[in-house]
């Protein structure tokens, strides 16, 4: 990320601002997607990350540093979200995401991908943010540990589980009847 734009809106430059929005926008959203496990719940936690970030921006101290910061407080959000699904709904609108970026492909492409975002719903909130944040956004354990204020220990091992995981339920039969190994 450009050092100057993100100095430029530290000192209040909503161009600039809007600048780095548009760089990072994109990133944010599939994180919390993947994390949230829908669309309305995901464009509302980057929108409250966004707001925060513009009323605290004053506070990032190291300028290349912007990114993670965001990533954490994405991560506070989600959590919030998180915790409400927990206490209203307690689970995951998952047809949401199946009908999402389908852009063709054939049929066997399609039921893995629905055996995929089935098998990842079926994990912890947590689990399927460090399997986003390292895996899918290709963030390290130290900077996925940083983003989750969670030690690098604690974090490699919750996403060794997570993925062992995941391996066994798409091992497993999938409502379609094929496994995505099938």
């Amino acid at each position: 990320m450009d050092s100057a734009l993100i100095e430029k809106a530290k000192k209040g430059d909503k161009d600039s601002f809007a600048a780095l929005y548009e760089e990072i926008a994109d990133d944010l959203y599939r994180v919390a997607l993947y994390t949230l496990g829908n669309v309305h719940d995901a464009q509302d936690a980057v929108a409250e990350t966004f707001l925060e970030a513009y009323r605290g921006l004053g506070s990032l101290r190291e300028n290349t540093s912007f990114k993670a910061w965001m990533m954490r407080i994405l991560s506070c959000r989600c959590k919030r979200h998180i915790g409400r699904y927990v206490r209203d709904r307690g689970t995951l609108d998952i047809e949401e995401l199946t009908g999402l970026g389908d852009e063709g492909g054939s049929e066997e492409q399609g039921i893995a991908r629905a055996d995929l975002l089935t098998a990842l719903a079926s994990l912890s909130p947590a689990e399927r943010q460090i399997i986003v944040l390292s895996v899918i956004e290709g963030y390290t354990m130290k900077e996925t540990a940083a983003m989750l204020r969670s030690p690098q220990g604690t974090v490699s091992s919750k996403l060794h589980r997570a993925l062992g995981k995941l391996r066994r339920l798409l091992a497993e039969p999938a409502v379609s009847g094929k496994g995505v190994g099938a």
